[in-house]
């Protein structure tokens, strides 16, 4: 059985510079950076790898010093919905999601600010690291100039070892401190063969159950879980396997409509669930039972739709709807008329707070994968063009009439098909639409899209 890779928790106060070091471990812009303490909430998990050795890395919330932190207790679970509502309760939970990274860690990163010098609120977290019983490796960041790299010695005195002068935004540093850290972690060499898991990005507007969702198909809380809108900033990383697939699940910001979307951390965290759902191969859009589709709803789509990923409509909080034998049923049809362009989606009717149907989830996920990957003959895409060019009457355009000459599958995810005609223009949307839907009725290709290409040709040449 192959070792688990190593992990490594990035800590300390709020606003010292971890989601900076986090980004450049990782080698992309994951984690939101912002000026701001406690812009980030959620714990954020990347892969990093350094003089061959590979590691994970958890980017976590500014670990404050409220009394339940000098206590050194870990709560054994998250603060309920109402609890997470105040400020309060949103720290608290930050606190709780750091404490869990240090737990899962197997070495840790503590970041303080070596412009502001060594505070009370560095000593309160060392105090809490010591208690761990893990390595840790003090950064000491923002030392661009000589001035604050010589004031690194003054962090000796936390009693953790070796500062290390950083610049997490510049590089300085980080590769004598990534030397020493890899020593105490176990070997596990970078696959540059790995095999790929699927991703599987929970998308949708905002406060709509995403995070409730992630955290019932992990099998624990997971995920920071509020029924305050733009709890999640950051898209939050899970490796889980499932019926012998590995799978990526990515929880994501909610995403509003184009001019809604507020400037500073909110569009920051609209750009990142776009690199999430662009990571992803299949999306699972959520709506909101009680609400329907809204706009909103279908802007969502429209994101997934523009980067031709699969979808499976999931309509969540059907516990809170009053319901007879004919309730599921007209929903379905009103949801496929209002989502008229999704209309080869599977729609499932859930309740992440109930976990009804929610087994249901991850088997039509890979159902839609599946689809996605499937490839169809040369032979039978002719025949499909064949029989559907010789059932409808083709209008002449331009005084010219549409010719279908051969076609064929030329790639998947999504499934792509190139159809030589006499005449690309001649085309019509119309037309395309009906061509796909005659191959989708001798293959479905459920929840997943397919792109037509057209492509002009002498009738000599073929």
């Amino acid at each position: 059985m192959q070792a688990q890779k190593p992990v490594v928790a990035l800590v300390g106060r709020p606003n010292v510079g971890k989601s900076t070091l986090f980004n450049r471990l990782i080698g992309r812009p994951t984690a939101i950076v912002e000026d701001v303490p406690g812009t980030t909430r959620d714990r954020i998990y990347g892969e990093s790898d350094w003089n061959g050795v590979g590691f994970i890395v958890i980017d976590t919330g500014g670990l404050e010093t409220p009394e339940t932190m000098r206590t050194g207790r870990q709560t054994e679970a998250p603060p309920t919905a109402d609890a997470a509502s105040s400020p309060q309760g949103f720290t608290n939970f930050v606190q709780n999601q750091a404490q869990v990274a240090i737990a899962e860690a197997d070495a840790i990163v503590l970041l303080v600010d070596g412009r502001s010098g060594l505070t009370a609120a560095d000593e309160d977290v060392a105090e809490v690291l010591r208690r761990s019983d893990k390595p840790v490796f003090i950064a000491v960041n923002k030392a661009e100039n000589q001035r604050v790299q010589q004031n690194a010695v003054d962090f000796w005195s936390l009693g953790l070892g070796e500062p290390y002068p950083i610049s997490a935004y510049h590089g300085d540093g980080v590769a004598d401190m990534l030397d020493e850290l890899v020593k105490v972690l176990s070997p596990y060499p970078v696959d540059e063969e790995e095999e790929k898991t699927i991703g599987i990005a929970i998308v949708g507007r905002p406060n709509v159950g995403k995070s409730s969702l992630l955290n019932v198909l992990v099998g624990h809380e997971r995920a920071i879980v509020s029924e305050v809108p733009g709890t999640t900033r950051d898209p939050i990383d899970m490796q889980i396997t499932y019926d012998g697939e590995r799978i990526t699940l990515i929880d994501t910001a909610g995403i509003r409509r184009r001019g809604r979307v507020e400037q500073g951390i909110e569009q920051y965290s609209v750009l990142r669930s776009m690199r999430a759902i662009d990571r992803a191969d299949v999306a699972l859009l959520l709506i909101d039972a009680q609400e329907g589709v809204t706009m909103q709803d279908m802007h969502v789509a429209g994101y997934v739709l523009e980067r031709n990923k699969s979808v499976v409509v999931l309509i969540n909080k059907w516990d809170a709807i009053e319901k007879d034998s004919q309730t599921m049923v007209e929903y379905a049809k009103t949801v496929r008329d209002q989502l008229a362009f999704l209309d080869y989606v599977p729609v499932l009717f859930i309740s992440a707070k109930t976990r009804q149907r929610v087994n249901r989830v991850l088997p039509a996920a890979l159902q839609v994968v599946a689809a996605r990957r499937h490839r169809l003959s040369t032979s039978e895409v002719n025949q499909v063009l064949t029989e559907a060019y010789e059932a409808v009457q083709i209008p002449m355009r331009h005084g010219r009439t549409l010719r279908l000459y051969y076609g064929t599958q030329v790639g998947n995810e999504p499934p792509t098909f190139v159809i030589f005609v006499n005449h690309e223009e001649l085309v019509h949307f119309s037309y395309s639409r009906y061509l796909e839907n005659r191959i989708r009725a001798y293959y479905p290709f459920e929840g997943t899209p397919i792109k037509l290409l057209f492509r002009s040709r002498d009738r000599n040449e073929k």
